[in-house]
């Protein structure tokens, strides 16, 4: 008998933190899929909600659930649900689109003018199950790892922005060294990209950025990077910004490093308006810039679906930490700290837990 009952790490209120909390079960409709959750992955946009900051201030309406990076077993399906069956290992898109605004008729779901986040205005994943419409539900191909299978939402962020324009035998910058930033240099070296050259000013971060791949790591804060760049591509610039950070400054110098008729392609959210030389660093170079926005559906998925299984893409340097849900704050702590590449969470229990 299936329990009614489970344990969830939720937002229950205005204000900073997180608690856990026991909530019924949730009831799937027709077209649902109720997966049981193996592993979920701690995502920077908890971070935000558990810290309370401006965005989250505006966006999320407690008592909310959190969680949109995770593996599972699908539990049960509705009626209506095709393509997926109970015992299934899956992950999922946790965006969910409406199907019929102007972008979603256009062929472009993942940028939909009503898009919803499973985590974020659902409730998510740090839950021993969770309600995913059974559309955005992906089967995972049986060659990869359940530790990979938790993190493919954030690896198709990485995929998406790797991947949105020539990667094979190009020059390129990366941009900040979180956890998405080193997977975007790990699927540059897989797609055959020539010299990669990160930029990262935390030190555990960028300690990791060269087994992910990178040629060279530059910490801003200690050496002119734009001049090293400069310097390490024949006074050209680089042929790919991929921007990462989020951070102004970090962003101005990754359109100086890039070289006239580049590509730029950025995700990572500044929280404040960024000022750009567009004269110099845009117009005249007649750069190609791109804003990345989640994932392709379903394109990304089959991309790095073929990236996982062709065993290139190695992730493992991200992987060292296991939690209960009951450990929350520590994890949430490491993170903040700057100190860890994926957490993961074993809402049932069943994770080998602490440091890898």
């Amino acid at each position: 008998m299936s329990p009614t009952m489970m344990k969830a790490l939720r937002k229950m209120s205005r204000g900073r933190g997180l608690q856990m909390d026991k909530v019924a079960v949730p009831e799937i409709g027709p077209t649902d899929a109720l997966i049981r959750v193996r592993a979920a992955s701690i995502c920077g946009t908890d971070l935000h909600i558990f810290g309370w900051d401006r965005w989250s201030q505006g966006r999320i309406k407690p008592p909310l659930t959190l969680g949109h990076e995770f593996c599972g077993h699908v539990e049960k399906v509705g009626d209506e649900a095709r393509g997926i069956a109970p015992g299934d290992f899956v992950s999922a898109e946790m965006h969910v689109n409406c199907g019929y605004c102007h972008q979603c008729r256009v062929g472009q779901p993942h940028i939909c003018q009503n898009l919803e986040i499973i985590g974020i205005d659902r409730d998510g994943a740090f839950a021993e199950f969770v309600r995913i419409p059974a559309r955005n539900v992906w089967k995972v191909d049986a060659s990869i790892p359940e530790r990979y299978a938790a993190i493919l939402d954030p690896l198709g962020n990485a995929v998406h922005t790797v991947l949105a324009g020539e990667i094979a035998g190009h020059t390129v910058a990366v941009t900040g060294c979180g956890p998405i930033g080193l997977m975007a240099i790990a699927v540059a070296r897989a797609c055959g990209c020539s010299t990669l050259i990160a930029t990262e000013v935390n030190e555990h971060r960028a300690s990791l950025a060269k087994p992910m791949g990178a040629d060279e790591v530059i910490n801003p804060a200690e050496t002119d990077a734009v001049a090293r760049v400069r310097e390490l591509t024949g006074g050209t610039g680089v042929d790919v910004l991929l921007e990462m950070s989020g951070n102004p400054t970090a962003i101005q110098q990754g359109f100086q490093m890039l070289r006239s008729g580049g590509r730029a392609s950025l995700l990572g959210i500044p929280n404040k308006p960024v000022n750009l030389n567009l004269v110099e660093d845009v117009i005249f170079k007649g750069a190609t810039v791109q804003g990345i926005y989640g994932r392709k559906m379903f394109e990304t998925w089959v991309q790095m679906t073929s990236l996982l299984k062709s065993g290139r893409l190695n992730l493992e340097p991200l992987f060292r930490e296991r939690y209960p849900l009951e450990g929350f704050q520590d994890a949430f702590a490491l993170l903040r700290g700057g100190q860890a590449g994926k957490v993961l969470f074993y809402p049932n229990g069943d994770g080998e837990m602490g440091k890898k």
